[in-house]
């Protein structure tokens, strides 16, 4: 099975957009691999006891991208770009969920292992990056999708790079700012 090109998937973008629904059904297939891949790295880095899969965070994304009858893709570039955001919007909303009262706020769960007692690590704090990402996403809107691209889709420096159309060095050189910011913004 062979990896689908960007202009197989630009095409078959175009052909959803014309409303053709053979073509809506089939970008899927095209697209899961790359978009678990992703889900699957990103979800690595979350703490553990995460109930979010990869496979649920790739169908949940795609059924917001693919559902949005509205969006239209320039490419495939686009269709990973709005799909990395939507993983980010799933994640913060499962975030504030879990951070809300029902789901014991801002207590910790105290497990009970044999006779003693350990206090879970801290969760990710998706949170915290999402508000630092919203402030940075006005004073510098590229370097907000490389932290989207980075962070929330999990992509490698090369991935991101190529996404976004730039040399890696470039890429290098604005990813060692966003960390200095990020650090100095998140504390």
């Amino acid at each position: 099975m062979s990896v689908p090109g960007d202009a197989q998937i630009a095409a078959v973008l175009q052909a959803a957009q014309g409303g053709d629904r053979q073509a809506a059904a089939d970008l899927l297939p095209l697209v899961y691999a790359e978009l678990r891949e992703l889900a699957r790295a990103r979800l690595a880095r979350e703490a553990p006891g995460q109930t979010l899969t990869a496979t649920a965070l790739v169908h949940e994304a795609f059924l917001r991208v693919a559902g949005d009858n509205q969006m239209t893709w320039e490419g495939r570039r686009h269709f990973f770009f709005a799909a990395a955001r939507a993983m980010r919007e799933i994640l913060v909303e499962q975030a504030r969920r879990k951070a809300g009262p029902k789901q014991g706020g801002d207590r910790r769960r105290l497990e009970l292992d044999d006779a003693c007692a350990v206090l879970e690590p801290p969760t990710d704090d998706v949170l915290a990056v999402h508000e630092a990402l919203e402030e940075l996403e006005q004073r510098d809107p590229q370097a907000a999708q490389i932290v989207l691209l980075r962070y929330f889709a999990g992509m490698t420096m090369d991935e991101t790079a190529a996404v976004l159309g730039m040399a890696e060095r470039t890429l290098d050189r604005h990813w060692r700012y966003i960390r200095a910011w990020l650090m100095k913004r998140l504390g």
